[in-house]
């Protein structure tokens, strides 16, 4: 009975307390429903607003946490996103919350954070500025930096170091960061973050190499900042020309520690550069090599040697016009000046293999009235074996003459220096009064700047030529000064004048003529000539004295030598300028070269620089 009247009146009872359980219940979940997120119920998901901290917070760490996993490595990372495309799982938002608790219990907990890592240095700066013209001895044209020790032969480029990519405490980063969004590895964040400092907040094209992934880790675990070197291009082109000029400025004050501290960083400097700034440059620090260890080039004293300064004078005339248009417009000016005549002479100063000549001779066989007698007088040094090579070469132009029926007569002449020719030697032996005497033409290409490192020499030439009458002169020489003034100014003027040559090799590497045969097209005479201006290049800035024996004068230069000694401009025609443009044109790279006339004279170069002039001359009238 007792348990049947509790049984009952636990049933009368329990009726109150339900109906009150109820109400408890509906004024639980309607409070419930005032706390769910708006947003997220709309979309069909009931999640209270003050659980979204949590979750974000809980997010946060999962996010860091399986980050450090894949520190260094953004192959991890892909190995990742691939496993979210293939097995991801939705939860309901309201699960969230113990989904990333249990999540985060499974992975391990981060390490420590690191120390923080010391800013990245500043790349030293330098006010110095380059200009087209050169500078004054002692006048601090160009400074070195002020982080370079110019006494000490020691120095050397240091690499930057870059701050570890580490992560901060997820405290602070959550108060400082709510919300932060990972898009890439820990490699580029790094590389990232190197290249910013060391600009300053400016932007720029670096090369940046970054450590592999398993040095990174090695360097999250404590080791020191792992070195990243940061190459710019434009900077590092500019850093090495100021080496160069800074080099030439220390070698001109005899400042040779400082001369060798700076030669020693021109090969790293032009190896971040690339096509004809590279190749220059190079040429260029051997020769300041050559110059503060006193090694100065041998002269062509063997046969291999001599044989091979021909060789790279041939692929220099295969290679590019700047011979060709020589060539041409010396030969040109001769014909006109051999028009009518029935005997002519011509002396070539330099006559090396001849090839200035078939030309002129076919134009002379073509003439109206038939060709003239024609008569080759080619002057040239002694071969080491003695043998006759100019010999030689005459009999292939014997062969070439009497196939197109010329009357053909040559005379060699060895000479170790055109000073040794003498007036009776560039004359006939023994010629007949009732015969038209002979109409001589001097020519010379590339040869006369050769004796201004003889005093008197180019005098004694000049009086020669002028002894034996001849009725035009020509000249062809560099356009350009690499004979006056300090060395610091012929070094910023040769540096000049090769970068433009060398600009037009390889604007013009593919400006082989038409017929070009298969290895100029595959590029050899574009190495050979290189290396023949190179050879040049170290005679200029590696040697002095009689051993500088490539001493180019400008076109105003050699008007007043030759205007002293007694000759007078003759003016090239409008037809040379004409034919000389129409050469051009049969190279591929043409439209880079630009023939332009000078007061009489006509000058070839590259782009707006004006490279080689050709010149004639006549003896000036008493």
């Amino acid at each position: 009975m007792k348990r049947e009247y509790q049984d009952a009146g636990g049933s009368s009872g329990g009726g109150d307390m339900g109906s009150s359980k109820d109400k408890m219940m509906a004024a639980a979940a309607g409070q419930q429903d005032e706390d769910v997120d708006e947003l997220l119920a709309a979309l069909g998901y009931k999640v209270r607003s003050s659980d979204m901290e949590d979750v974000a917070q809980k997010l946060e760490q999962l996010e860091m946490a399986m980050g450090m996993g894949s520190v260094g490595g953004g192959a991890a990372d892909d190995g990742f996103v691939s496993h979210l495309a293939t097995d991801t799982v939705h939860y309901n938002p309201s699960d969230l919350s113990s989904w990333v608790e249990s999540m985060l219990s499974e992975l391990n907990a981060p390490p420590p954070p690191l120390p923080p890592a010391p800013p990245a240095p500043r790349l030293p700066s330098t006010s110095s500025t380059v200009t087209g013209g050169g500078a004054t001895a002692g006048a601090g044209y160009f400074d070195l930096p002020p982080a370079v020790d110019s006494s000490s032969s020691t120095y050397t480029l240091k690499p930057i170091p870059s701050p570890v990519a580490a992560p901060a405490d997820p405290s602070t980063d959550s108060a400082r960061e709510p919300k932060r969004m990972r898009t890439g590895g820990g490699s580029t964040s790094s590389s990232s973050s190197s290249s910013s400092s060391l600009d300053g907040g400016r932007t720029r094209s670096s090369v940046v190499e970054a450590a592999p992934p398993a040095t990174q880790a090695s360097a999250a675990a404590g080791a020191p900042a792992v070195p990243v070197v940061v190459v710019d291009t434009q900077e590092a082109g500019i850093r090495l020309v100021h080496a160069l000029l800074a080099c030439a400025e220390a070698v001109q004050q005899d400042n040779f520690s400082a001369a060798e501290a700076l030669v020693k960083q021109i090969p790293m400097l032009a190896s971040s550069q690339g096509g004809a700034m590279r190749k220059v440059a190079a040429y260029f620090g051997e020769a300041l090599t050559r110059r503060v260890y006193r090694f100065r080039p041998t002269p062509d004293s063997s046969l291999l040697d001599a044989a091979f300064a021909d060789l790279l004078h041939a692929h220099f005339y295969e290679s590019c016009p700047y011979l060709k248009f020589a060539h041409f417009t010396a030969n040109q000016a001769i014909l006109e000046a051999f028009a009518g005549c029935r005997r002519v002479h011509v002396v070539d100063f330099g006559i090396k293999q001849g090839m200035q000549w078939p030309a002129l001779l076919q134009a002379l066989a073509l003439r109206p009235g038939g060709p003239p007698s024609f008569r080759l007088t080619g002057v040239g040094p002694p071969q080491p074996d003695e043998t006759d090579a100019l010999q030689q070469v005459g009999w292939k132009l014997a062969q070439f003459a009497h196939t197109i029926r010329v009357d053909f007569q040559y005379r060699g002449l060895v000479a170790a220096t055109l000073a040794d020719l003498e007036p009776f030697m560039l004359q006939p032996d023994g010629e007949d009064t009732d015969e038209e005497p002979e109409v001589i033409a001097v020519n010379s290409v590339f040869e006369l700047h050769r004796l201004l490192a003889q005093p008197g020499a180019l005098e004694k030439v000049l009086g020669t030529v002028r002894a034996v009458r001849p009725r035009i002169v020509t000249v062809v020489e560099q356009e350009a000064n690499h004979n006056a003034g300090t060395f610091l100014d012929r070094f910023t003027e040769s540096l000049h004048y090769y970068s433009t040559m060398f600009d037009s090799l390889e604007g013009a590497g593919s400006g082989q003529s038409a017929d070009a045969s298969p290895a100029a097209a595959g590029g050899t005479d574009q190495v050979m000539s290189e290396v023949y201006l190179g050879r040049q290049i170290c005679n200029v800035v590696a040697c002095e004295g009689a051993e500088r024996t490539e001493r180019h004068e400008t076109l105003g230069q050699w008007r007043t030598r030759l205007g002293r000694a007694g000759f007078e401009p003759v003016h090239l025609g409008s037809n040379a300028y004409k034919q000389a443009s129409t050469l051009l044109a049969l190279f591929a790279g043409g439209d880079g070269y630009k023939v332009e006339e000078k007061d009489g004279c006509l000058t070839l170069g590259w782009r707006t620089r004006p490279l080689i002039a050709t010149s004639a001359w006549r003896v000036a009238a008493p």
